[in-house]
Protein backbone atom coordinates (compact mmCIF):
# COMPACT_ATOMS: atom_id res chain seq x y z
CA UNK A 1 0.00 0.00 0.00
CA UNK A 2 1.41 3.40 -0.98
CA UNK A 3 1.88 6.25 1.46
CA UNK A 4 -0.81 8.33 -0.26
CA UNK A 5 -3.27 5.43 -0.05
CA UNK A 6 -2.51 5.02 3.65
CA UNK A 7 -3.16 8.71 4.22
CA UNK A 8 -6.47 8.46 2.31
CA UNK A 9 -7.50 5.64 4.68
CA UNK A 10 -6.53 7.89 7.60
CA UNK A 11 -8.94 10.59 6.39
CA UNK A 12 -11.70 7.99 6.04
CA UNK A 13 -11.16 6.87 9.64
CA UNK A 14 -11.12 10.45 10.87
CA UNK A 15 -14.32 11.22 8.97
CA UNK A 16 -16.08 8.25 10.56
CA UNK A 17 -15.16 9.46 14.05
CA UNK A 18 -16.05 13.04 13.14
CA UNK A 19 -19.59 12.07 12.08
CA UNK A 20 -20.17 10.35 15.41
CA UNK A 21 -19.04 13.38 17.40
CA UNK A 22 -20.57 16.23 15.36
CA UNK A 23 -24.31 16.61 14.75
CA UNK A 24 -25.54 18.75 11.84
CA UNK A 25 -28.97 19.68 10.44
CA UNK A 26 -30.32 17.07 8.03
CA UNK A 27 -29.44 18.91 4.81
CA UNK A 28 -25.92 19.67 6.00
CA UNK A 29 -25.42 16.11 7.20
CA UNK A 30 -26.24 14.91 3.67
CA UNK A 31 -23.96 17.55 2.18
CA UNK A 32 -21.16 16.41 4.49
CA UNK A 33 -21.50 12.79 3.32
CA UNK A 34 -21.64 13.87 -0.33
CA UNK A 35 -18.56 16.05 0.18
CA UNK A 36 -16.46 13.23 1.55
CA UNK A 37 -17.57 10.99 -1.30
CA UNK A 38 -16.44 13.71 -3.72
CA UNK A 39 -13.10 13.99 -1.94
CA UNK A 40 -12.54 10.23 -2.15
CA UNK A 41 -13.47 10.25 -5.83
CA UNK A 42 -11.32 13.25 -6.71
CA UNK A 43 -8.33 12.58 -4.51
CA UNK A 44 -5.74 15.29 -4.12
CA UNK A 45 -5.21 17.22 -7.37
CA UNK A 46 -2.22 16.39 -9.56
CA UNK A 47 -0.24 18.37 -12.12
CA UNK A 48 -2.23 16.58 -14.84
CA UNK A 49 -5.13 18.92 -14.04
CA UNK A 50 -4.94 22.24 -15.90
CA UNK A 51 -5.62 24.40 -12.84
CA UNK A 52 -2.86 22.59 -10.93
CA UNK A 53 -0.37 22.17 -13.77
CA UNK A 54 2.31 24.29 -12.08
CA UNK A 55 1.54 23.39 -8.46
CA UNK A 56 2.54 20.06 -6.93
CA UNK A 57 0.54 19.25 -3.79
CA UNK A 58 2.90 16.49 -2.63
CA UNK A 59 3.69 18.37 0.63
CA UNK A 60 -0.03 18.00 1.47
CA UNK A 61 -0.87 14.65 -0.11
CA UNK A 62 2.07 12.87 1.55
CA UNK A 63 1.51 14.22 5.08
CA UNK A 64 -0.89 12.64 7.56
CA UNK A 65 -2.65 15.75 8.87
CA UNK A 66 -5.01 15.31 11.82
CA UNK A 67 -8.39 17.06 11.63
CA UNK A 68 -9.38 19.02 14.71
CA UNK A 69 -12.75 17.79 15.97
CA UNK A 70 -12.87 19.67 19.24
CA UNK A 71 -10.77 22.03 21.29
CA UNK A 72 -7.37 20.44 21.85
CA UNK A 73 -6.62 19.42 25.39
CA UNK A 74 -3.95 21.52 26.98
CA UNK A 75 -4.35 24.35 24.47
CA UNK A 76 -4.59 27.73 26.16
CA UNK A 77 -7.41 29.62 24.46
CA UNK A 78 -7.28 32.51 26.89
CA UNK A 79 -4.01 34.06 25.77
CA UNK A 80 -2.65 34.98 22.36
CA UNK A 81 0.52 36.87 21.52
CA UNK A 82 -0.71 39.08 18.70
CA UNK A 83 2.65 40.80 18.23
CA UNK A 84 4.56 37.52 17.88
CA UNK A 85 2.09 36.35 15.23
CA UNK A 86 2.09 39.74 13.46
CA UNK A 87 -1.66 40.05 13.90
CA UNK A 88 -3.21 43.51 13.69
CA UNK A 89 -5.51 44.81 16.41
CA UNK A 90 -8.37 46.80 14.90
CA UNK A 91 -10.23 47.68 18.07
CA UNK A 92 -13.68 46.54 16.92
CA UNK A 93 -15.61 43.27 16.64
CA UNK A 94 -13.14 40.38 16.69
CA UNK A 95 -13.77 36.63 16.46
CA UNK A 96 -10.78 34.41 17.22
CA UNK A 97 -10.44 30.75 16.21
CA UNK A 98 -7.61 28.49 17.37
CA UNK A 99 -7.05 25.36 15.27
CA UNK A 100 -10.44 25.99 13.70
CA UNK A 101 -12.28 26.21 17.04
CA UNK A 102 -13.98 29.37 18.28
CA UNK A 103 -12.24 30.92 21.31
CA UNK A 104 -14.90 33.05 23.09
CA UNK A 105 -12.47 34.24 25.79
CA UNK A 106 -10.40 35.94 23.09
CA UNK A 107 -13.34 37.31 21.11
CA UNK A 108 -15.68 40.29 21.26
CA UNK A 109 -18.62 41.57 19.24
CA UNK A 110 -18.55 45.08 20.71
CA UNK A 111 -19.14 47.77 18.12
CA UNK A 112 -21.67 45.99 15.93
CA UNK A 113 -24.74 48.08 15.03
CA UNK A 114 -28.23 46.87 15.88
CA UNK A 115 -29.27 43.93 13.73
CA UNK A 116 -25.78 42.97 12.52
CA UNK A 117 -24.40 39.70 13.88
CA UNK A 118 -21.00 38.00 13.93
CA UNK A 119 -21.15 34.51 15.44
CA UNK A 120 -19.47 31.15 15.67
CA UNK A 121 -20.81 28.71 13.07
CA UNK A 122 -20.75 25.85 15.60
CA UNK A 123 -22.89 27.89 17.99
CA UNK A 124 -25.45 28.62 15.27
CA UNK A 125 -25.70 25.05 14.03
CA UNK A 126 -25.96 23.65 17.55
CA UNK A 127 -29.36 25.34 17.89
CA UNK A 128 -30.94 23.75 14.85
CA UNK A 129 -32.72 21.07 16.87
CA UNK A 130 -33.97 23.49 19.56
CA UNK A 131 -35.57 26.35 17.69
CA UNK A 132 -34.87 28.52 14.70
CA UNK A 133 -35.01 31.92 16.35
CA UNK A 134 -31.33 32.47 15.56
CA UNK A 135 -31.75 31.51 11.90
CA UNK A 136 -29.87 28.21 12.05
CA UNK A 137 -31.84 26.75 9.16
CA UNK A 138 -31.26 29.85 7.04
CA UNK A 139 -27.53 29.68 7.68
CA UNK A 140 -27.46 25.96 6.93
CA UNK A 141 -29.32 26.49 3.65
CA UNK A 142 -26.67 28.95 2.43
CA UNK A 143 -23.61 26.86 3.21
CA UNK A 144 -22.20 25.14 0.14
CA UNK A 145 -24.30 27.10 -2.35
CA UNK A 146 -21.33 29.00 -3.80
CA UNK A 147 -18.41 26.74 -2.86
CA UNK A 148 -19.15 23.73 -5.01
CA UNK A 149 -17.67 20.36 -4.05
CA UNK A 150 -18.05 18.40 -7.28
CA UNK A 151 -14.69 19.34 -8.80
CA UNK A 152 -12.71 20.92 -5.93
CA UNK A 153 -10.99 18.41 -3.69
CA UNK A 154 -9.96 20.86 -0.97
CA UNK A 155 -13.42 22.46 -0.85
CA UNK A 156 -14.92 18.98 -0.58
CA UNK A 157 -12.53 18.13 2.28
CA UNK A 158 -13.43 21.33 4.12
CA UNK A 159 -17.15 20.67 3.65
CA UNK A 160 -16.83 17.06 4.79
CA UNK A 161 -15.35 18.23 8.10
CA UNK A 162 -17.67 21.23 8.42
CA UNK A 163 -17.85 22.14 12.09
CA UNK A 164 -16.92 25.70 13.03
CA UNK A 165 -16.06 29.08 11.60
CA UNK A 166 -17.62 32.52 11.38
CA UNK A 167 -21.10 33.63 10.30
CA UNK A 168 -21.58 37.35 9.60
CA UNK A 169 -25.03 38.69 8.79
CA UNK A 170 -25.72 42.33 7.93
CA UNK A 171 -29.43 43.20 7.48
CA UNK A 172 -30.63 45.41 4.62
CA UNK A 173 -29.73 49.06 5.02
CA UNK A 174 -27.30 48.53 7.91
CA UNK A 175 -23.83 50.07 7.74
CA UNK A 176 -21.08 48.46 9.84
CA UNK A 177 -18.60 51.29 10.39
CA UNK A 178 -15.84 49.32 12.16
CA UNK A 179 -14.08 46.42 10.39
CA UNK A 180 -15.04 42.96 11.61
CA UNK A 181 -11.86 41.02 12.31
CA UNK A 182 -11.71 37.22 11.98
CA UNK A 183 -8.50 35.71 13.34
CA UNK A 184 -7.65 32.11 12.46
CA UNK A 185 -4.61 30.86 14.38
CA UNK A 186 -3.16 27.39 13.92
CA UNK A 187 -0.93 25.96 16.63
CA UNK A 188 0.97 22.86 15.60
CA UNK A 189 3.72 22.04 18.06
CA UNK A 190 3.53 18.24 18.32
CA UNK A 191 1.13 17.03 15.59
CA UNK A 192 0.45 17.95 11.97
CA UNK A 193 -2.82 19.78 12.48
CA UNK A 194 -5.54 20.08 9.83
CA UNK A 195 -7.54 23.26 10.50
CA UNK A 196 -10.62 23.80 8.31
CA UNK A 197 -12.69 26.83 9.32
CA UNK A 198 -15.61 28.09 7.25
CA UNK A 199 -16.74 31.69 6.74
CA UNK A 200 -20.20 32.78 5.60
CA UNK A 201 -20.88 36.48 5.01
CA UNK A 202 -24.35 37.67 3.96
CA UNK A 203 -24.75 41.40 3.27
CA UNK A 204 -28.33 42.52 2.70
CA UNK A 205 -29.57 45.11 0.23
CA UNK A 206 -28.04 48.59 0.63
CA UNK A 207 -25.80 47.39 3.48
CA UNK A 208 -22.09 48.04 3.91
CA UNK A 209 -19.50 45.94 5.73
CA UNK A 210 -15.75 45.52 5.90
CA UNK A 211 -14.27 42.16 6.95
CA UNK A 212 -10.65 41.25 7.63
CA UNK A 213 -9.51 37.61 7.73
CA UNK A 214 -6.13 37.09 9.38
CA UNK A 215 -4.52 33.66 9.04
CA UNK A 216 -1.44 32.96 11.17
CA UNK A 217 0.29 30.11 12.96
CA UNK A 218 3.21 29.08 15.08
CA UNK A 219 5.23 25.95 15.74
CA UNK A 220 7.78 24.13 13.59
CA UNK A 221 5.56 21.13 12.81
CA UNK A 222 3.94 21.39 9.36
CA UNK A 223 0.19 22.00 9.40
CA UNK A 224 -2.53 22.52 6.81
CA UNK A 225 -4.96 25.43 6.94
CA UNK A 226 -7.78 24.69 4.50
CA UNK A 227 -10.32 27.52 4.56
CA UNK A 228 -13.47 28.27 2.57
CA UNK A 229 -15.21 31.67 2.49
CA UNK A 230 -18.64 32.27 0.93
CA UNK A 231 -19.88 35.84 0.43
CA UNK A 232 -23.33 36.95 -0.72
CA UNK A 233 -23.72 40.66 -1.53
CA UNK A 234 -27.31 41.83 -2.00
CA UNK A 235 -28.45 44.54 -4.41
CA UNK A 236 -26.61 47.85 -3.89
CA UNK A 237 -24.53 46.33 -1.07
CA UNK A 238 -20.89 47.23 -0.45
CA UNK A 239 -18.47 44.56 0.80
CA UNK A 240 -14.77 45.24 1.39
CA UNK A 241 -12.85 42.04 2.19
CA UNK A 242 -9.23 41.40 3.19
CA UNK A 243 -7.23 38.19 3.57
CA UNK A 244 -3.90 38.46 5.41
CA UNK A 245 -1.74 35.33 5.25
CA UNK A 246 0.99 35.10 7.91
CA UNK A 247 1.24 31.33 8.25
CA UNK A 248 4.21 29.63 9.92
CA UNK A 249 7.29 28.90 7.81
CA UNK A 250 6.54 25.17 7.48
CA UNK A 251 2.79 25.57 6.95
CA UNK A 252 0.62 24.68 3.97
CA UNK A 253 -2.43 26.79 3.17
CA UNK A 254 -5.25 26.40 0.69
CA UNK A 255 -7.84 29.15 0.87
CA UNK A 256 -10.81 29.62 -1.44
CA UNK A 257 -13.18 32.58 -1.65
CA UNK A 258 -16.50 32.47 -3.49
CA UNK A 259 -18.64 35.58 -3.93
CA UNK A 260 -21.99 36.28 -5.57
CA UNK A 261 -22.87 39.91 -6.35
CA UNK A 262 -26.33 41.39 -6.70
CA UNK A 263 -27.51 44.31 -8.79
CA UNK A 264 -25.34 47.47 -8.50
CA UNK A 265 -23.36 45.93 -5.63
CA UNK A 266 -19.69 46.66 -5.05
CA UNK A 267 -17.22 44.01 -3.88
CA UNK A 268 -13.49 44.36 -3.31
CA UNK A 269 -11.06 41.70 -2.13
CA UNK A 270 -7.41 42.16 -1.17
CA UNK A 271 -5.16 39.15 -0.52
CA UNK A 272 -1.73 39.69 1.07
CA UNK A 273 0.52 36.62 1.41
CA UNK A 274 3.64 36.98 3.55
CA UNK A 275 4.16 33.51 5.02
CA UNK A 276 3.79 29.76 4.59
CA UNK A 277 5.82 27.17 2.66
CA UNK A 278 2.92 26.25 0.34
CA UNK A 279 0.19 28.84 -0.26
CA UNK A 280 -2.70 28.56 -2.69
CA UNK A 281 -5.25 31.40 -2.84
CA UNK A 282 -8.37 30.92 -4.94
CA UNK A 283 -10.99 33.58 -5.66
CA UNK A 284 -14.15 33.08 -7.70
CA UNK A 285 -16.61 35.95 -8.17
CA UNK A 286 -19.90 35.91 -10.09
CA UNK A 287 -21.28 39.31 -11.08
CA UNK A 288 -24.86 38.10 -11.08
CA UNK A 289 -26.65 41.46 -11.01
CA UNK A 290 -26.64 44.22 -13.60
CA UNK A 291 -24.26 47.05 -12.77
CA UNK A 292 -22.19 45.13 -10.22
CA UNK A 293 -18.54 46.01 -9.70
CA UNK A 294 -15.67 43.85 -8.51
CA UNK A 295 -12.05 44.55 -7.53
CA UNK A 296 -9.55 41.74 -6.90
CA UNK A 297 -6.08 42.70 -5.69
CA UNK A 298 -3.23 40.53 -4.46
CA UNK A 299 0.33 40.97 -3.23
CA UNK A 300 2.78 38.27 -2.18
CA UNK A 301 6.38 38.08 -1.01
CA UNK A 302 8.19 34.77 -1.39
CA UNK A 303 11.72 33.66 -0.64
CA UNK A 304 13.63 30.47 0.12
CA UNK A 305 11.65 27.61 -1.43
CA UNK A 306 8.22 29.10 -0.85
CA UNK A 307 5.42 28.51 -3.35
CA UNK A 308 2.58 31.03 -3.73
CA UNK A 309 -0.19 30.18 -6.21
CA UNK A 310 -3.02 32.66 -6.97
CA UNK A 311 -6.02 31.44 -8.98
CA UNK A 312 -8.85 33.83 -9.85
CA UNK A 313 -12.07 33.65 -11.85
CA UNK A 314 -14.34 36.63 -12.49
CA UNK A 315 -17.60 35.68 -14.18
CA UNK A 316 -19.50 38.55 -15.85
CA UNK A 317 -22.99 37.08 -16.02
CA UNK A 318 -24.96 40.32 -16.46
CA UNK A 319 -24.53 43.52 -18.52
CA UNK A 320 -22.98 46.82 -17.41
CA UNK A 321 -20.59 45.23 -14.89
CA UNK A 322 -17.02 46.32 -14.16
CA UNK A 323 -14.08 44.35 -12.81
CA UNK A 324 -10.52 45.41 -12.02
CA UNK A 325 -7.81 42.96 -11.06
CA UNK A 326 -4.19 43.58 -10.05
CA UNK A 327 -1.83 40.95 -8.63
CA UNK A 328 1.83 41.57 -7.81
CA UNK A 329 4.56 39.25 -6.59
CA UNK A 330 8.08 39.82 -5.25
CA UNK A 331 10.19 36.65 -5.39
CA UNK A 332 13.67 35.90 -4.08
CA UNK A 333 15.79 32.81 -3.45
CA UNK A 334 14.44 29.66 -5.13
CA UNK A 335 10.81 30.63 -4.58
CA UNK A 336 8.04 30.08 -7.13
CA UNK A 337 4.96 32.07 -7.98
CA UNK A 338 1.92 31.08 -10.05
CA UNK A 339 -0.87 33.29 -11.32
CA UNK A 340 -3.81 31.90 -13.26
CA UNK A 341 -6.50 34.52 -13.83
CA UNK A 342 -9.64 33.99 -15.89
CA UNK A 343 -12.28 36.53 -16.93
CA UNK A 344 -15.49 35.14 -18.39
CA UNK A 345 -17.95 37.40 -20.23
CA UNK A 346 -21.29 35.69 -20.85
CA UNK A 347 -23.39 36.14 -23.99
CA UNK A 348 -25.80 38.63 -22.40
CA UNK A 349 -23.11 40.57 -20.50
CA UNK A 350 -22.92 43.49 -22.92
CA UNK A 351 -21.15 46.73 -21.89
CA UNK A 352 -18.69 44.78 -19.75
CA UNK A 353 -15.54 46.61 -18.68
CA UNK A 354 -12.88 44.22 -17.38
CA UNK A 355 -9.20 44.85 -16.71
CA UNK A 356 -6.65 42.34 -15.47
CA UNK A 357 -2.95 42.82 -14.72
CA UNK A 358 -0.32 40.54 -13.20
CA UNK A 359 3.20 41.76 -12.44
CA UNK A 360 6.11 39.91 -10.87
CA UNK A 361 9.50 41.16 -9.71
CA UNK A 362 12.29 38.57 -9.62
CA UNK A 363 15.15 39.37 -7.24
CA UNK A 364 17.07 36.15 -7.83
CA UNK A 365 18.12 34.20 -10.90
CA UNK A 366 16.69 31.07 -9.28
CA UNK A 367 13.23 32.52 -8.59
CA UNK A 368 10.48 31.52 -11.03
CA UNK A 369 7.01 32.75 -11.85
CA UNK A 370 4.35 31.39 -14.18
CA UNK A 371 1.58 33.72 -15.34
CA UNK A 372 -1.47 32.69 -17.32
CA UNK A 373 -4.07 35.46 -17.88
CA UNK A 374 -7.16 34.30 -19.76
CA UNK A 375 -10.19 35.89 -21.40
CA UNK A 376 -13.32 33.99 -22.46
CA UNK A 377 -15.60 36.48 -24.20
CA UNK A 378 -18.99 35.55 -25.66
CA UNK A 379 -20.43 39.08 -25.94
CA UNK A 380 -19.47 41.61 -28.63
CA UNK A 381 -19.90 45.04 -26.99
CA UNK A 382 -17.24 44.89 -24.29
CA UNK A 383 -13.95 46.45 -23.17
CA UNK A 384 -11.57 43.79 -21.86
CA UNK A 385 -7.82 43.93 -21.36
CA UNK A 386 -5.28 41.71 -19.69
CA UNK A 387 -1.53 41.64 -19.37
CA UNK A 388 1.39 40.09 -17.54
CA UNK A 389 4.93 41.31 -16.96
CA UNK A 390 7.86 39.56 -15.31
CA UNK A 391 11.19 41.28 -14.80
CA UNK A 392 14.01 42.34 -12.55
CA UNK A 393 14.94 45.67 -11.03
CA UNK A 394 15.72 48.29 -13.65
CA UNK A 395 19.47 48.97 -13.75
CA UNK A 396 18.97 52.53 -15.01
CA UNK A 397 16.72 53.31 -12.05
CA UNK A 398 19.26 51.81 -9.67
CA UNK A 399 22.01 53.89 -11.24
CA UNK A 400 19.90 57.05 -11.01
CA UNK A 401 19.17 56.54 -7.32
CA UNK A 402 22.80 55.74 -6.54
CA UNK A 403 23.81 58.91 -8.31
CA UNK A 404 21.64 60.72 -5.76
CA UNK A 405 23.84 59.47 -2.89
CA UNK A 406 21.84 56.35 -2.04
CA UNK A 407 23.69 53.11 -1.38
CA UNK A 408 23.00 50.08 -3.57
CA UNK A 409 21.00 48.53 -0.74
CA UNK A 410 18.93 51.66 -0.15
CA UNK A 411 18.22 52.12 -3.86
CA UNK A 412 17.21 48.48 -4.23
CA UNK A 413 14.84 48.56 -1.28
CA UNK A 414 13.29 51.82 -2.44
CA UNK A 415 12.48 50.37 -5.86
CA UNK A 416 11.05 47.17 -4.40
CA UNK A 417 8.90 49.11 -1.96
CA UNK A 418 7.65 51.37 -4.77
CA UNK A 419 6.68 48.27 -6.76
CA UNK A 420 4.34 47.14 -3.98
CA UNK A 421 3.24 50.54 -2.64
CA UNK A 422 0.54 51.30 -5.20
CA UNK A 423 -1.28 48.08 -4.31
CA UNK A 424 -1.03 48.78 -0.59
CA UNK A 425 -2.55 52.16 -1.31
CA UNK A 426 -5.85 50.42 -2.15
CA UNK A 427 -6.16 49.12 1.43
CA UNK A 428 -8.73 51.26 3.22
CA UNK A 429 -8.09 50.01 6.78
CA UNK A 430 -5.36 52.29 8.04
CA UNK A 431 -4.12 49.97 10.81
CA UNK A 432 -3.62 47.16 8.29
CA UNK A 433 -1.97 49.42 5.75
CA UNK A 434 0.54 50.70 8.31
CA UNK A 435 1.37 47.23 9.58
CA UNK A 436 1.78 45.78 6.09
CA UNK A 437 3.98 48.67 5.10
CA UNK A 438 6.21 48.00 8.12
CA UNK A 439 6.23 44.24 7.48
CA UNK A 440 7.07 44.84 3.85
CA UNK A 441 10.12 46.91 4.79
CA UNK A 442 11.10 44.26 7.34
CA UNK A 443 10.81 41.42 4.82
CA UNK A 444 12.51 43.17 1.89
CA UNK A 445 15.65 41.30 0.83
CA UNK A 446 18.92 43.06 1.44
CA UNK A 447 21.02 43.31 -1.70
CA UNK A 448 24.74 43.46 -1.89
CA UNK A 449 26.63 46.47 -3.19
Amino acid sequence: MTQVATIADSYAEQFGRFKQQTALPGALASLRDEAFSCFERLGFPTTRLEDWRFTNVAPIAETAFVAQVAQSEGTDHTRLDFDALHLPRLGGPELVFVNGTFAPALSTTDGLPAGARARSLATVLAKHDVDDEDGAEAVASRLGQLARIESRAFTALNTAFLRDGAVIEVPPGVVVETPIHLLFVTRSHTASVLSQPRVLLVAGENSQVRVVESHAGDGETPYLSNTVTEIVAGDHAGVDHYTLVREADAACRVGSLHASLGRASNFSSHTISLGGAFVRNEASVVLGGEGAACTLNGLYLANGRQLVDNQTTIDHAQPHCDSHELYKGILDGRSRGVFNGKIIVRLDAQKTDAKQSNKALLLSEDAQVTSKPQLEIFADDVKCTHGATVGQLDEDSLFYLRSRALSHEQARQLLIHAFAADLLGHIKVEAIRRQLDALLLERLPVGGA
